[in-house]
């Protein structure tokens, strides 16, 4: 399965990501620009700045919905 498909489905079943999380779990170096992708697509992905727990602040990304035909 692709990067991009794997964050897809990922994000199909609810999840949202930050950059490290991707980074750990897909081996995603660039999220940003695979989330642009998938919004190129038509995908309703939203981001989000969060404050981590030791203070940083990183974007964590969604789909709004997850019934896109």
């Amino acid at each position: 399965m692709s990067q991009h498909a794997a964050l897809l489905k990922y994000l199909q079943a609810g999840g949202s990501l930050t950059p490290l999380q991707a980074l750990e779990q897909f081996g995603c170096f660039a999220l940003s620009q695979r989330m642009g992708e998938l919004r190129r697509e038509g995908w309703p992905i939203v981001s989000e700045i969060i404050r981590l727990s030791n203070g940083k602040r990183v974007a964590q990304y969604r789909l709004t919905e997850v019934d896109h035909a």
